[in-house]
């Protein structure tokens, strides 16, 4: 099944948001993985600094994980160039796909 979300990146940290996604922790990409996530990427329509993700996956969705350990240092990692949720898990928006074309 693919799914797909946005989220929202604060002005100004587009270079670090990449960095720290050209540098995601090994053990982060592993748990993500062994969950059936897979073919997952993430675009960013610079104009709005809303992140497009859109993700393959097999059981539960990487939003699914924030119980774990990993995800939640991740998380918090993350909450500082990203608008977030109390428990600092990002603001995500489902999308609903109107079109594909295989």
């Amino acid at each position: 099944m693919k799914i797909a979300f946005k989220m929202k990146l604060k002005p100004g940290f587009e270079a670090e948001y990449k960095k720290r996604h050209d540098e995601i922790w090994p053990e982060l990409a592993t748990l993500l993985k062994e969950n059936g996530i897979s073919d997952y990427s993430i675009f960013l329509d610079e104009e709005t600094n809303n992140l497009f993700a859109v993700q393959q996956q097999r059981g539960s969705s990487s939003q699914d994980l924030g119980s774990t350990q990993i995800v939640q240092k991740w998380w918090a990692y993350m909450a500082d160039i990203m608008e977030t949720n109390e428990d600092n898990s990002p603001k995500t928006f489902p999308l609903e796909m109107v079109f594909h074309l295989a």
